[in-house]
């Protein structure tokens, strides 16, 4: 993990923890407010005031990030005509759009398939995993294994983060749920205050070990928690807190943290107080029969979570669907190679879990009436080898860096469509090619984020968010 990584907007500051041999005072709330500039940073409530009297905003959106590499001929894009080496274990079956079929473990999603668009020519050249940042970045030079600056690409989050911010001055505007630091994207150049905020330290979760199995125990759901000693009256002395600012003046990045320090900064801190945000990431206060609906695997409890942050007003919610710290578990390899399986053993048993947290959380999201606007998408970094075999494997795929397949759903955009299309083995992109830089152009149209925005990096130059002239995806639109 990198510096830039480690220092995040919570984990740099520890406002839970004492400092030294000091005892705990406002200084730790201090520390968490200015840690909590990443939920909603002044910057941006500034911009809200600003823009008080139009029209509120709730465009979102969820990416269930399936961390190692789903294979696209295993799920989406299927070669039943293929030799079995190729076209894998798997049949297609029909979906309720005629002429398109996928993957017989995914019947919820066939059910439905006139709410989603699958694109099958996602082109994923250079991306990479663990640090895996291309696709979520929407930049192919966003890969720390081969470019030494490769973790300074901002997530598409964190410039939504920026240019969009939160749908409620009181909630985050981009929140992770991650199993590692490296399996999601980060502010890089535009600051840590546009760093994700994490949401397993807000909410309380079950806990899975690497290999997916319950440890009947929860976790997180901490932060919110005032020390012993601390109540809300002496954390609202704003005279206090002013006079904290110049003893940690010195500790405090330049470039990220010193930005939340202005007239807003009161209004970071109120979060910390408040009430929206606590109500948002505390699953006792949803409707049991939803609960229920849902399930209680991890996976689909932090889906849950997404519906309700978006409900709440969060803007961008990651989900990391990996239950190891590596490479993550869609990485199906082979069964030799624990814990990631073959595609019999490692990806079978993940694809009615997915079905269920996908089709659910759009279900819930349209009865909630948030699919109009909330996007969400399904996709990991690549996908995999179209022979079956590799690294001595009975069944394993290996990466594959040149073609994958996604799934879109909501935003009131158009659905139960393919687009694009891979050769006989699907190998390679036969047509209509859909590029990082055409991912992060579509979602800045959903927000209305200019796709010729730019950032500049350490030597004050622009870039541009939106790389290799990426267009919005026209046929959703």
């Amino acid at each position: 993990m990198s510096a830039s990584h480690s220092q995040h907007a919570f984990s740099h500051w520890n406002p839970l923890r004492h400092d030294g041999v000091t005892v705990l005072s406002r200084r730790n709330m201090l520390k968490a407010g200015m840690g909590l500039a990443g939920l909603s940073l002044p910057a941006l409530l500034q911009a809200r005031a600003n823009g008080a009297g139009e029209t509120p905003r709730r465009k979102s959106v969820i990416l269930l990030w399936m961390t190692g590499g789903p294979s696209h001929i295993d799920m989406w894009d299927m070669k039943p005509q293929r030799p079995i080496v190729n076209r894998g274990p798997f049949s297609p079956i029909s979906t309720n759009v005629p002429g398109i079929s996928i993957c017989e473990h995914l019947p919820k999603q066939a059910a439905m398939m006139d709410r989603f668009t699958v694109i099958r020519s996602v082109d994923c050249r250079k991306s990479n995993h663990q640090p895996n940042q291309v696709m979520q970045t929407g930049s192919r030079d966003a890969g720390p294994r081969v470019n030494p600056k490769g973790d300074r690409y901002p997530a598409i989050g964190s410039i939504v983060a920026k240019h969009y911010g939160a749908n409620h001055p009181a909630m985050p505007p981009y929140v992770v749920f991650q199993k590692h630091p490296t399996h999601v994207a980060w502010g890089g150049w535009l600051g840590k205050e546009f760093d994700p905020f994490d949401g397993n330290q807000a909410a309380v979760l079950p806990q899975l070990d690497l290999v997916g199995k319950s440890l009947n125990t929860n976790s997180g759901g901490d932060l919110f928690h005032l020390p012993v000693g601390l109540n809300h009256a002496r954390l609202e002395d704003r005279r206090g807190l002013a006079r904290q600012f110049d003893r940690i003046q010195q500790g405090l990045d330049q470039r990220g943290s010193m930005d939340a320090i202005d007239a807003y900064s009161q209004q970071a801190f109120d979060m910390v107080l408040g009430r929206e945000a606590q109500r948002a990431f505390d699953l006792t206060r949803e409707d049991p029969e939803i609960r229920q609906r849902y399930g209680d695997h991890l996976w689909c409890q932090q889906a849950l979570l997404a519906a309700r942050l978006v409900e709440a007003g969060v803007s961008y919610v990651t989900i990391d669907l990996s239950y190891h710290t590596a490479s993550g578990t869609w990485d199906n390899h082979g069964d030799n190679i624990p814990p990631y399986g073959g595609i019999s053993r490692g990806l079978k048993p993940l694809l009615p879990l997915f079905d269920h947290l996908l089709t659910t959380l759009v279900g819930d999201l349209e009865q909630r009436g948030l699919l109009d606007e909330c996007l969400v998408i399904a996709m990991g970094e690549f996908g995999r080898t179209p022979n079956m075999g590799t690294q001595e494997s009975t069944d394993g795929r290996n990466h594959w860096p040149v073609v994958m397949s996604m799934s879109l759903a909501g935003g009131g955009l158009r659905h139960g469509q393919v687009i694009g299309s891979t050769t006989p083995d699907g190998g390679e992109i036969a047509s209509r090619p859909v590029t990082p830089g055409d991912l992060a152009a579509t979602i800045y149209r959903h927000f209305g984020v200019p796709i010729d925005v730019t950032y500049e990096d350490e030597r004050n130059r622009p870039r541009y968010a939106v790389e290799e002239n990426g267009q919005p995806i026209a046929e959703i639109f």
